[in-house]
């Protein structure tokens, strides 16, 4: 399996984990001011990471050309979107939450294809559908009826294209170091919301609550949208997308096992549907001739096929290595994803 793959079921797994979590802390926190702690918790939690990591503050290493693409998916992703999100509960319900969540995919991919000419073929396109379709039978289940429109509604909405478009611009950073941009869109995009939420009147929880959201926070925001970045680095933004929104389906599994809640036999339609779709995705081949540009960057890379290059006495250039390097214009034939060097028209 590719293991970009693993990244995105991995970020899907504790994404969706971190929801049956989360709703246990609903009851003490006030629906903005969760939002901003869980990625206060993400942003702090990250941040120590990386200083751990690299001995102590180190720069970046992301080109100026990129900070507008980064800060755009703390816009969007970060601030803009969860709050619509909260203010979109308010006045929806439980079931078309959960119907109107599955755009989020839907949104990411079409933006990935339309806008930056993403490839998709026909199995790429239904495997989409198909998980697709398993989350909106998980929405189904609870028994709800479908209310169509509404304030609430279009909030909801607002935010799934908030986040489809906070995952392609993502997509635009990809190549630079995941902890970073995970922990500056978790610092940012946290302290903005919980800013927000205290100026609004919430109180501040106890250092219990305080310290289990972080921690949901760390894991089911931080972690997973390193992981994210990482799986966009070698499958695109679509292909990504539509793994993570396998999420929904993770989170009903970890309340299954933890919660001991009951199932349905909607439950395991849906996970047939979206066992479908990863199949598909899993088993497409996508290969013909391509030319690539001159590119220069940095990411981790060793040498293969693609990476054939110099280096300075700094560099021994064997096994993994991290540092700014030249890709020259080539051409040749194998299978590829959309990942950092494959970002060509078809």
């Amino acid at each position: 399996m590719n293991q970009s793959v693993i990244y995105a079921l991995g970020a899907a797994v504790l994404f969706g984990a971190s929801t049956p979590f989360a709703k246990l802390l609903t009851g003490d926190l006030p629906p903005v001011l969760l939002a901003g702690l869980l990625y206060l918790g993400s942003g702090l939690g990250l941040a120590l990471v990386r200083v751990v990591r690299d001995g102590g503050l180190k720069p970046s290493g992301i080109p100026l050309n990129e900070w507008p693409w980064l800060l755009g998916t703390v816009l969007f992703g970060g601030v803009v979107g969860p709050v619509a999100l909260m203010l979109g509960l308010h006045s929806t319900s439980g079931a078309t939450a959960s119907l109107l969540l599955n755009l989020e995919a839907v949104l990411t991919a079409v933006i990935a294809w339309w806008v930056f000419k993403e490839n998709a073929d026909r199995r790429i396109v239904g495997g989409m559908l198909a998980i697709v379709a398993g989350g909106i039978a998980l929405g189904w289940q609870t028994g709800s009826p479908w209310q169509p429109g509404g304030t609430g509604s279009w909030l909801v909405g607002l935010a799934c294209l908030c986040w489809a478009i906070d995952n392609n611009l993502t997509r635009k950073v990809s190549a630079s170091d995941a902890l970073f941009v995970a922990s500056i869109k978790g610092l940012i995009a946290g302290s903005v919301n919980t800013t927000l939420a205290i100026s609004m009147g919430a109180a501040w929880p106890s250092w219990a609550t305080l310290s289990a959201t972080m921690a949901v926070g760390l894991l089911g925001y931080g972690l997973s949208l390193v992981l994210f970045v990482l799986a966009l680095r070698g499958l695109g933004t679509a292909r990504t997308g539509a793994y993570f929104s396998t999420a929904p389906f993770m989170g009903v599994v970890v309340s299954l096992l933890v919660f001991s809640e009951p199932t349905s036999w909607v439950f395991w339609m849906a996970a047939a549907l979206m066992g479908l779709g990863v199949w598909l995705h899993l088993t497409e081949h996508h290969s013909h001739e391509h030319q690539h540009e001159a590119l220069e960057h940095e990411h981790e890379h060793e040498h293969d096929e693609h990476h054939q290059h110099a280096h300075g006495v700094e560099h021994r250039g064997s096994g993994k290595h991290s540092h700014r390097h030249t890709h020259l214009p080539l051409k040749h034939t194998h299978p590829h994803y959309p990942d950092i060097h494959h970002r060509h028209v078809h």
